[in-house]
């Protein structure tokens, strides 16, 4: 048992005014956290406790499939080349040099780490698989951090890393990772869905997001009644049919000239023709990874040509361009277009004959396959091009779906309408592959004695999102004003509120309650302070303990006040029976 009179827990009227969303503002108004700079946080006495009581929970679900390491936080320059990864991590590594000038990291993530292990330690077959697992904090220097704990600089991660002899094997550790992590978030009470995404700087074949909605989210989800649900970096949709415009003259390109007419608006109000009947030019320059400078140069074109009316995914988009993606200068538009921008278009455009080619790379979105009569740039300034017809007129590198689904657009298994919402990253499972393993020349003997290099999965569990995310959902329901957590992760799960601490009569009744509950294995916070009644309701409200029991004047005839805060009941009990009520409130809500 804890008295809150004991205790340092500094709640606040108001949340400071630079906190935006609601698990900031909560967090900081509870006594959570405290900030010391920009996107570092202090976890003070109840945020630690609620931190803590989730990284147990992640703990024993991964203690059930895999083994606890804790690795370094600093790292050594070089272990990160030879991966690759020391140019691409870009700006959002922290790095150092120590005394001798050494070039040294701050971790974001320990792929390159563990695998060296893996390389110098595993040698056969008959050692795999293993799964190795940390929970340790993390550094990434984030250009904007914002919204509390859910983009910051420093956070506690969950990282584990899987070796196996062969796919087969690594689809068994990742679904192990799958149920594994769908225990967790489930004991931590969240509602949650699980979307195809985008693998981004972690590269592999396959990867999985863990979600929660909520409006705080950065991330976008399409989801639909039949259980779809994709990160919008990988979402995907069906289109209703387009009945193409009927061709002009010969029905081959023809020069059309639209004076001072640039965008898709003005050429379409010009043309008087719809968006959906129009081609969009895209033009960007790929900045190549050091790995493929000798086959493809430091740079490549890219251009990419969408129906009028839809936006580019650039995650998609730099899936296929294998760079790092930048918009042409208008000296490289006109080196590859052989025109200004403005009336830029798929003819007289040289396009690579293989993505893994030289030359430019030319992408057309497969919503334009099979139209015919499109309107597109000429190339030439002042003119577009009626007639055109895609792989008759132009032969594009490849076709490939890169751009953003709409809202209300089909959903790709049933057709049924397609939500889009905002939500929060909670986990995230990745097929790596052999990209680390390989590029560090880690290797095993198989069955046959022949030297194969082990495949790998990577799985992370943000800690402090499954705080923020339960807050931030709860507080939802409650319109922002109030939130309670769910007993496994709440610091505290019951608050027994003396209402009169200078009554003698119901400090007793409240000291017995509280202890009756700590023997029942409760973790349980008092409430003894000489406050106001109302004073202890809300800050019993503000800092999220799911469950309160209230000692008032009903003692008299031996009846306490059970506030249910995750149902939003309230009902009076028997002194005597109060304990036992919330334990079985609380066992129900653990197993459920």
């Amino acid at each position: 048992m804890h008295r809150w009179s004991q205790l340092f827990i500094p709640t606040l009227r108001e949340a400071p005014a630079d906190a935006e969303v609601a698990s900031h503002k909560l967090l900081l108004r509870a006594g959570y956290i405290r900030q010391l700079g920009a996107g570092i946080y202090s976890y003070l006495f109840l945020g630690n406790r609620s931190i803590n009581k989730i990284v147990a929970i992640v703990r024993e679900e991964m203690d059930k499939i895999g083994q606890e390491f804790l690795l370094p936080a600093l790292n050594p320059r070089e272990v990160w080349e030879e991966s690759g990864r020391w140019q691409v991590m870009g700006d959002n590594m922290f790095r150092l040099k120590d005394r001798k000038g050494a070039d040294l990291c701050l971790g974001m993530t320990h792929e390159e780490v563990m695998t060296s292990i893996a390389r110098n330690e595993l040698r056969s077959y008959k050692q795999l698989p293993q799964i190795w697992y940390q929970i340790q904090t993390k550094f990434r220097d984030e250009p904007r951090p914002k919204s509390g704990l859910l983009r910051v600089r420093q956070f506690i991660m969950k990282d584990a890393y899987s070796f196996d002899i062969d796919e087969a094997g690594l689809d068994e550790s990742y679904n192990k990772h799958d149920a594994a992590y769908r225990r967790i978030f489930k004991r931590c009470g969240l509602d949650f869905v699980a979307v195809e995404a985008d693998s981004g700087a972690m590269g592999g074949s396959a990867s999985q997001e863990f979600m929660v909605y909520t409006d705080a989210g950065e991330d976008l989800i399409a989801s639909s009644a039949s259980g779809y649900a994709a990160n919008l970096e990988k979402a995907t949709s069906r289109l209703e049919p387009v009945e193409d415009l009927a061709p002009t003259g010969d029905g081959l390109p023809e020069l059309v000239h639209t004076p001072g007419q640039r965008t898709i608006e003005e050429v379409g109000a010009f043309l008087k023709v719809q968006p959906q009947y129009q081609i969009k030019t895209m033009a960007y320059t790929a900045v190549l990874p050091e790995a493929d400078h000798a086959k493809l140069g430091k740079t490549r074109p890219v251009v990419v040509f969408l129906r009028g009316d839809h936006s580019l995914n650039e995650a998609k988009l730099g899936a296929i361009s294998g760079g790092e993606l930048r918009p042409m200068t208008p000296e490289e538009i006109v080196e590859v277009f052989k025109a200004p921008a403005g009336y830029l278009g798929p003819l007289g455009l040289e396009a690579a004959p293989h993505p893994k080619k030289p030359g430019t790379l030319v992408i057309l979105d497969k919503a334009l396959e099979g139209r015919t009569n499109l309107i597109a740039g000429a190339n030439k300034e002042e003119y577009h091009l009626r007639n055109v017809t895609p792989v008759r007129d132009f032969k594009p590198t490849l076709t490939a779906d890169v751009r953003n689904i709409v809202e209300g657009e089909g959903c790709p298994v049933d057709g049924s309408p397609l939500r889009l919402g905002k939500a929060v990253e909670i986990g995230h499972i990745f097929k790596l592959g052999y990209k680390y393993s390989k590029s560090m020349g880690a290797s095993v003997l198989n069955r046959d004695g022949k030297e194969v290099t082990p495949i790998m999965g990577s799985y992370g569990i943000g800690i402090e999102r499954i705080l923020t995310a339960a807050i931030e959902s709860s507080a939802a329901a409650n319109e922002g004003s109030a939130y309670a957590l769910h007993p496994a992760i709440a610091p505290f799960q019951v608050v027994v509120t003396i209402t009169n601490a200078a009554d003698a009569s119901l400090l007793a009744a409240g000291e017995k309650v509280a202890a009756e509950l700590s023997a029942a294995g409760i973790d349980v916070l008092l409430d003894d302070r000489d406050e106001r009644a109302g004073v202890k309701f809300k800050d019993a409200d503000l800092i999220g303990i799911p469950y309160r029991i209230n000692i008032g004047r009903g003692i008299a005839e031996g009846k306490v006040e059970l506030v249910d805060r995750l149902s939003r009941e309230a009902k009076d009990v028997a002194v005597d029976e109060v304990a036992v009520a919330a334990a079985n409130r609380i066992t129900s809500a653990l197993q459920h």
